[in-house]
């Protein structure tokens, strides 16, 4: 499978590919964080599945609840990626290396971290099965797994992205290929897509478009440009609110937007784009383009799948208030990996950790979750190079806003939230524990008005 196949872990890191194995033989070593290429404790207290945004913040909890040497990460991966960074990536705005950093660098110190990847779970026996048949067993589990993106389910893809005027901000191989792309077009057809699947930051697909419109206007090639948003949905966004003043911008800039529209197939080589509609299954539309941007299908990692954590789709099943898996109460799951009904983005992840500490912090004492999550996520929808709509919202798709301000409206100091403030919490407080979402700064800034 591809490198661009990765899985990306609680929508901020692009993991290793988690696999199932037929076969699993001898033992080797394997990487910890505290001692290199050495065996492994074959028991945890906490064991965490998983080095994204997720995984890491949890580490870092649990190592302060239970001690560092009781708690280990099972990560494969050598870096940890910022993902929220790559849609200003993708528009040049900022360095791919500036998202990445060491995976041993976020690791909590002391925390064991396990460079293997999860080849089976058995939450039966409380254990999981690493490569080279490899057992750990655990008291709690933590999983934080990500989401797995599938190129490969779109004909003619990973392998034509080798051919110029296709990116995708989705990937590290193929983010620099959409700034790529933009700064190499011409005339014609700039295409944005969205797929008929669950996706991580449901709002990136379209974020890249209104730079991309940004970037053809200050280059004066706008005018010989005709932006066209293809989605398999059939509104623009999923809360009211916001899809309003998002279909302001779309007639402001005069974007053209097709709903029901799936990418099927990449003609590379013809520079072709072939969509299903679908409100009339098997009729398709070929669209010719000079730039386009490909949202990948996605879906649960394939570990996750027919696995006994997972509800029929392969989403860990827990419980949408407490975290805690519906079957396992010593099972806890957080982020883009689970089946809760609310958008994944590293917002939620960062509310979800809250709550989940609080959940297994009662759970240890053989108390009850009290603490609930409420859904909320966030969307900081850039619409231009210096301009953002904060979207935020809880399960019900009804805003939950952080700021006593009208979040709907285009504004400037949410693009610098967005672009310089929230990577700076992300990396010193959300990866360390200490940032559970701003639902305490919303209430201070709410009571404040009263």
């Amino acid at each position: 499978m591809s490198a661009i196949g990765a899985v990306s872990s609680c929508s901020c890191l692009c993991s290793g590919v988690w696999l199932l194995k037929p076969g699993m033989q001898k033992m080797s070593s394997f990487g910890l964080h505290t001692a290199a290429r050495c065996a492994a404790k074959h028991y945890y207290e906490v064991l965490v599945l998983g080095g994204g945004a997720g995984g890491i913040a949890m580490s870092a909890r649990m190592k302060r609840k239970v001690g560092a040497e009781n708690v280990a990460v099972v990560e494969p991966s050598k870096t940890h990626y910022y993902q929220p960074l790559w849609t200003l990536v993708g528009g040049g705005a900022k360095q791919l290396a500036d998202s990445a950093r060491p995976m041993g660098s976020v690791m909590p110190t002391g925390v064991e971290w396990i460079k293997s990847q999860v080849i089976a779970l058995d939450p039966e026996k409380n254990c999981v099965w690493l490569e080279n048949d490899i057992k750990v067993s655990y008291k709690y589990l933590i999983i934080a797994l990500g989401i797995s993106l599938h190129y490969e389910k779109i004909k003619g893809l990973p392998e034509g992205f080798n051919y110029p005027k296709i990116g995708s901000n989705y990937s590290v191989q193929t983010v620099e290929k959409t700034w790529r792309a933009l700064q190499d077009f011409k005339e014609g057809n700039a295409i944005f897509t969205f797929p008929n699947t669950p996706v991580k930051c449901a709002g990136a697909p379209q974020k890249i478009m209104y730079l991309s419109d940004a970037y053809l206007r200050k280059t004066g090639k706008r005018s010989k440009a005709n932006i066209m948003f293809n989605t398999s949905l059939g509104v623009i966004f999923g809360v009211k609110k916001y899809a309003d003043a998002l279909l302001e911008v779309i007639k402001d800039r005069n974007i053209a937007v097709n709903y029901k529209h799936s990418l099927i197939e990449v003609r590379a080589d013809k520079q072709e784009a072939v969509f299903e509609n679908l409100d009339k299954p098997g009729v398709t539309e070929v669209h010719q383009y000079e730039m386009l941007h490909v949202t990948p299908p996605m879906g649960p990692p394939a570990v996750l799948i027919n696995s006994p954590v997972s509800d029929e789709g392969g989403w860990v099943d827990v419980d949408k208030e407490t975290l805690q898996h519906k079957k396992y109460p010593n099972v806890f799951g957080i982020g883009d990996c689970t089946n809760l009904p609310t958008s994944k983005t590293a917002a939620a992840v960062a509310a979800q950790s809250g709550v989940l500490d609080n959940t297994i912090s009662l759970v240890m004492k053989n108390e009850l979750p009290v603490k609930k999550y409420d859904g909320y996520t966030s969307c900081p929808l850039v619409t231009s190079y210096n301009k953002v709509i904060l979207a935020e919202f809880d399960y019900n798709a009804q805003p939950l806003e952080t700021f006593p301000i009208d979040q709907s409206k285009e504004r400037t100091t949410m693009y610098h939230m967005k672009a310089d403030m929230m990577p700076l919490l992300y990396w010193n407080a959300l990866l360390k524990g200490y940032w559970g979402g701003p639902a305490p700064f919303r209430k201070l800034m709410h009571l404040g008005l009263k």
